[in-house]
């Protein structure tokens, strides 16, 4: 099967928390979160941008710490235009981003970004709200499935 998002051929990492049932490589995750990332846990400054067909939208930090806890690495971030950054994925040698979707044919560079600290991103009570809105759901997803 192929995948959308980006890395997803070398995204074989193994994961080093058990409570997720199921989720044996990042892929086996991207294929749970599509049931799991909905419009509540969009960052809301890209709700209008948000839909079925764009299930990604906003959802890179808080998916891509929910992926460290599973998976272990490092968030890193690709500096964005306007002066945000967008997270993904380094586990070992494995670099994936399982929210690259929402940016359609546009390529980031994935090259020479700086590590994002979880303390940084979570000093926003919203931003970890939607945090622990997807690994709880992430895990009854996992539980039921």
């Amino acid at each position: 099967m192929e995948y959308k998002f980006w890395g997803w051929q070398n995204a074989d990492c193994q994961p080093i928390a058990e409570e997720y049932k199921g989720l044996k490589t990042p892929r086996d995750m991207y294929d749970a979160m599509t049931h799991v990332w909905c419009e509540a846990s969009c960052a809301p400054s890209f709700r209008a941008e948000w839909s079925k067909q764009n299930m990604t939208a906003g959802q890179c930090s808080i998916t891509s710490f929910l992926v460290q806890d599973i998976f272990g690495g490092e968030v890193y971030g690709v500096p964005l235009e306007g002066g945000g950054v967008h997270c993904y994925n380094v586990v070992g040698d494995c670099r994936f981003d399982l929210t690259s979707e929402q940016f359609g044919g546009k390529v980031l560079v994935y090259d020479e970004n700086y590590p994002q600290s979880r303390e940084k991103h979570f000093a926003s009570q919203e931003k970890y709200e939607r945090y622990l809105y997807i690994k709880k759901a992430l895990k009854e997803y996992c539980d039921n499935h």
